[in-house]
């Protein structure tokens, strides 16, 4: 293997950089590492202290419920698998960790004793088969959307349906305080080998946890204050200085006063060839296929908000220490990744700004995502997420599969999921190619609009790889049948009237004939023809009393919509 030195050599100088701090920030933190305190009570990270508050203003929301289905069909032991989530529960202090108001107000994370772990079972196999398949999901989405109580737990949930001889419904919910998405792959690694040791009446195979999530949290409450804090926190309030807080995109409904967090799902593939042509090009701008996807999602988010200042979030695991990778714990990070897309420069130009901004927030993720929202005072609204309501995520590695010895186990989609943001993008890179989905809120927008969405998403990266140095303005974004739409179709708008009447006198013609018909909508509100003509006629009398005549302007104001 060849040495430090000559694997840096063969990077780019930023990456050299990139590599060089990452190795310097492990040397330091080796001398302040988690450590076992053994103590019952702990101070909250700046994660859950996050979600503590947000509870708080929205007690039993399903926003952060994380919940997962799986099918499992085999000679199932039902008293072996709930022995081996027990040991899970007994092993992990998070999933027995409650929340409540330490001294002074301030909330504190306690870990409750380890006890008896109960599988809530079912039996809907005397069902008729439709029956029995619809009721299945409905109870596992009502499990999935069930409320957490934070301050008497517990925040993990574990519910068994048997379906029929050798086939159950296995619902799985945590609240997002005390789990992430690696620690559903940590809590798969564990459950597949207690169950099959446990089976065959073994003791547990797996070693004890060396450290606990409680641990870390203190340590990061410890470590992360005074210049360790300041200097990353003044790099992220320089990087989103005058960012806009809200980034709006062209809807199918208008933002609601409050998220229901209703969401929907839409499938992207893109084939092993393009992704090949698209490594090719961010190589050629020493950048990463993150990178590049990351830019041409914003390149689409612009397409569809008309913002040139685009804020994306992208998810970090948080486990920069090796003593934390095996806990069942809430160490997942967000980074708020800025692009600026003024000027219409090429897509090329865009990725080089793109990496750039990047390797900066890589170099600063220390920061825990809330600590920067306290940094930055965002106008807080129910109607939306703070900083970022768009995310983007790409992942190398499959997530770890639940396996059970002698059984075949599958992931059920369920309908009611949830979601945080506006949309989301979420890749998986493959051999094959690249598949993930859109996740979007149902508040917003309708699945054919996502769909529509995901196959402007696909043709933006087809034109990229032909052509990168393309201005973004003129990447494909349509199809043949789309242009056509929008070409031929929406801006035929010859119609035949009177050409001697003018415009007033026309509408007034249409509020004498159709009175009480429709003339406009928005939201919740309808205006008829007769009552439109009124205000029209109000407002016509208003400005000639103040001396409004023919081809005299007029300003006009109103609330953006």
């Amino acid at each position: 293997m060849a040495d430090l030195e000559t694997l840096l050599a063969e990077l780019s100088p930023e990456r050299r950089r990139l590599l060089k701090l990452q190795l310097e920030k492990k040397k330091e933190a080796a001398n302040r590492a988690p450590v076992r305190r053994g103590r019952a009570e702990a101070p909250l990270s700046a994660g859950q202290s996050r979600l503590w508050f947000l509870d708080r203003l929205e007690p039993g929301s399903p926003r952060y419920n994380s919940p997962i289905a799986l099918r499992v069909r085999g000679p199932l032991d039902a008293e072996v698998l709930e022995r081996a989530l027990a040991e899970v529960v007994r092993r992990h202090e998070a999933l027995r960790t409650v929340f409540r108001a330490g001294e002074g107000g301030e909330p504190v994370q306690v870990v409750q004793p380890a006890g008896a772990f109960s599988l809530a079972r079912q039996d809907l196999s005397g069902l008729d088969a439709e029956t029995r398949e619809a009721e299945a999901l409905r109870l596992a989405d009502v499990e999935a959307r069930g409320p957490f109580d934070l301050s008497a737990g517990p925040l993990f949930r574990a519910r068994l349906l048997r379906l029929g001889e050798g086939d159950h419904l296995l619902s799985l919910s945590m609240h997002h305080i005390v789990t992430d998405g690696w620690s559903m792959g940590v809590l798969f690694q564990e459950l597949g080998p207690l169950y099959e040791a446990f089976a065959r009446g073994e003791p547990s195979p797996l070693p004890e946890l060396a450290i606990q999530y409680p641990d870390f949290a203190a340590w990061q409450r410890e470590t992360l204050s005074g210049e360790a804090l300041e200097r990353p926190l003044a790099w992220w309030r320089e990087a989103l200085a005058g960012a806009p807080e809200v980034l709006e995109l062209a809807g199918d409904r208008p933002r609601p006063a409050e998220q229901s967090y209703r969401g929907g799902r839409v499938r992207v593939a893109l084939p092993h060839d393009l992704s090949e042509r698209l490594r090719e090009v961010a190589r050629g701008e020493s950048a990463t296929l993150f990178m590049l996807l990351l830019a041409a999602y914003d390149v689409l988010l612009w397409r569809w908000s008309g913002e040139t200042d685009v804020v994306v979030g992208t998810p970090m695991a948080g486990r920069t220490r090796a003593e934390v990778e095996p806990l069942i714990g809430f160490f997942v990070n967000t980074l708020a990744l800025r692009a600026d897309l003024s000027g219409d420069p090429s897509f090329r130009e865009l990725l080089v700004r793109v990496r750039h901004a990047t390797l900066g927030a890589f170099d600063h993720q220390e920061l825990p995502f809330e600590r920067l929202v306290e940094a930055l005072h965002p106008e807080r609204s129910l109607s939306y997420a703070p900083v970022v309501q768009a995310l983007f995520a790409l992942q190398t590695s499959l997530p770890t599969e639940f396996r059970l010895p002698g059984m075949e186990t599958e992931s059920v989609r369920l309908a009611g999921s949830t979601v945080r943001y506006d949309l989301e993008l979420l890749l998986w890179s493959r051999d094959e190619g690249i598949t993930g989905t859109f996740e979007f809120a149902a508040d917003l927008f309708d699945a054919a609009t996502v769909e529509r969405m995901a196959a402007q998403y696909r043709r933006l990266l087809e034109g990229i790889a032909a052509a990168p140095d393309t201005p973004i303005s003129a990447l494909p974004l349509l199809d043949e049948a789309e242009a056509a739409m929008v070409v031929e179709v929406w801006n035929a708008t010859s119609s035949a009237y009177p050409r001697d009447a003018t415009v007033p006198a026309l509408f007034a013609e249409q509020a004498r004939e159709r009175a009480d018909a429709t003339a406009l909508v928005f939201g919740a509100d309808r205006l008829t023809y007769a009552e439109l003509n009124a205000r029209a006629n109000r407002l016509a009398r208003v400005l000639r009393r103040r001396g409004v005549g023919p081809d005299t302007p007029v300003g006009l104001s109103a609330e953006r919509s």
